[in-house]
């Protein structure tokens, strides 16, 4: 198969997918548009904002800005004024945010009341806790992940776009993002599921917060540096990003989700997809995926628009993509 043949079956079988970007021993082998995107286009990808959030707090934690994943959510929130009657929000760690084990007070994802609040962080923490304690249930949970953007700005004092592009974006060559804050519902979901190309921005509350469960805007190749970050041990051209140790920890796996995520292993808001061969990924709906594969030495990543319940994506990257990119002589 060549890459027209391959252009020609993703445009058939996937057909939302805009981009595809691929790193091989380190080396870029391939790229690719669809749907009239460019390479340097941006997409929401949705909850891979949440892996790149995790290597944010790496570097955090590398900094000395956080002292410990183990320490309790409320150590860096010494003014928020707990619920009455609330006890269990005390013992949640940052672990358990990362882990998605942390105890919530809702039923699934509280758009409504988080996202018409001024601070985000703060009505957020109000979901915190429960009475049933720390039960170290796998609950993914998407806007109250906000909990942990609200913190690494707290231990900062930067806003979140700032923190990454100092950290994270400039020194791997991603471009500077920016700020974004919807005025209104509608444009808020407009954001979310408008099908065109964006810049490089991030989706921000009120208080330049960014989100940390969705919101950042990537290109292919943008998403294939982070991967190229993560397979080099946290290391980018000569340069130590964020710890080895950190990049280690996230590819192993700390828990199982259950029947609603195929019972796919989990992480520190990374996927596992093979612990033996050391395989893992983000993921965001509409199937877009930074694939990293250290036993091949390779990279893979996704962009797509919005198309919901996309399940297959990784499955797909397995088993035409990297067969394609493992056999050809690219």
């Amino acid at each position: 198969m060549n890459k027209e043949k391959l252009h020609s079956i993703i445009e058939k079988e996937q057909p939302n997918i805009c981009q595809i970007f691929i790193y091989k021993d380190n080396n870029e082998i391939y790229s690719d548009e669809w749907n009239n995107y460019k390479k340097n286009d941006c997409t929401h990808v949705m909850s891979v904002t949440k892996s790149i959030v995790s290597l944010l707090i790496g570097i955090a934690l590398d900094k000395g800005l956080i002292n410990s994943i183990d320490d309790k959510v409320m150590d860096y929130f010494p003014d928020y004024k707990v619920k009455r009657g609330e006890k269990t929000i005390y013992d949640v760690t940052i672990k358990h945010l990362l882990t998605m084990k942390a105890p919530y007070k809702c039923k699934g994802d509280p758009w409504t009341k988080v996202c018409t609040s001024k601070d985000w962080t703060l009505t957020s923490l109000d979901f915190l806790g429960g009475r049933k304690g720390i039960t170290n249930e796998f609950r993914y949970q998407t806007v109250c992940s906000h909990i942990l953007t609200g913190l690494l700005k707290k231990v900062s004092d930067m806003s979140s776009v700032d923190f990454a592009n100092k950290y994270l974006f400039e020194p791997i060559g991603v471009k500077k993002h920016i700020s974004y804050v919807a005025k209104t519902i509608e444009e808020h979901k407009d954001f979310t599921i408008n099908k065109k190309p964006k810049g490089n921005v991030w989706f921000c509350d009120p208080q330049d917060v960014g989100t940390a469960g969705y919101g950042l805007c990537f290109s292919a190749e943008d998403m294939a540096k982070i991967g190229l970050l993560c397979l080099n041990k946290g290391n980018f051209n000569g340069n130590q990003i964020v710890s080895s140790e950190w990049i280690d920890e996230i590819s192993k796996p700390k828990c199982t989700t259950g029947d609603k995520f195929r019972n796919m292993l989990y992480s520190y808001l990374w996927w596992i997809i093979n612990d033996k061969k050391n395989i893992y990924a983000a993921i965001g709906n509409s199937g877009n995926v930074i694939y990293v594969d250290s036993g091949n030495n390779l990279v893979v990543s996704v962009t797509s628009y919005f198309k919901p319940t996309v399940f297959d994506r990784i499955d797909f990257i397995e088993e035409i993509i990297k067969p394609f990119v493992l056999k050809s002589e690219l």
